[in-house]
């Protein structure tokens, strides 16, 4: 891309200038002006520290410092800090989970897509997964009957719900 202001060198500067909202010229017949140009009409125009290394040294220097002082949150149990946990991919003891748990919630919504278990049952066989999740629904069945005080029916799912048992 060629400069738009003297239409020769290479341009190596994008200015963007985008009018204050107090001012009268933050309008929308008033619109942000880009403008790309070269070091030399940069310098000219009044853009000053043109070159991009000096910025990006800086920049990075304060992002380095933001990430040695910030705070992590840490285990009480075991001081493991939030850092190494995402470091490791590991908890360090039962505490860590009350510890991050707000962290964890973000990690597993983001890795599941949820936060709660939706898969099988570890240590159960088909059949007795659909036992569990058949007594589950007679339960949630029963309660309902109960809250709109439909004893008979009711009765009928108690009674499903104890042969299911076993009692």
């Amino acid at each position: 891309m060629i400069c738009q202001k003297c239409q020769q060198a290479p341009a190596s500067v994008h200015v963007v200038d985008v009018p204050p909202a107090w001012s009268p010229e933050a309008t929308d017949a008033a619109p942000v002006q880009e403008q790309s140009l070269c070091e030399v009409c940069a310098q000219g125009v009044g853009v000053a520290g043109v070159s991009a290394k000096p910025a990006m040294t800086a920049i990075s220097k304060m992002l380095r410092k933001a990430q040695r002082t910030r705070k992590f949150p840490t285990c009480p149990g075991c001081q493991m800090s939030l850092l190494e946990f995402r470091q490791r991919g590991r908890l360090g003891c039962p505490e860590c989970y009350k510890a991050f748990r707000e962290q964890l919630h973000e990690l597993l919504e983001r890795v599941h897509g949820s936060t709660r278990h939706v898969g099988r049952v570890p240590g159960l066989d088909a059949e007795a997964l659909e036992m569990l999740e058949q007594r589950s629904q007679l339960e949630r069945e029963l309660e309902h009957a109960i809250r709109e005080e439909a004893y008979e029916q009711a009765a009928k799912l108690r009674d499903k719900l104890k042969s299911l048992r076993g009692d």
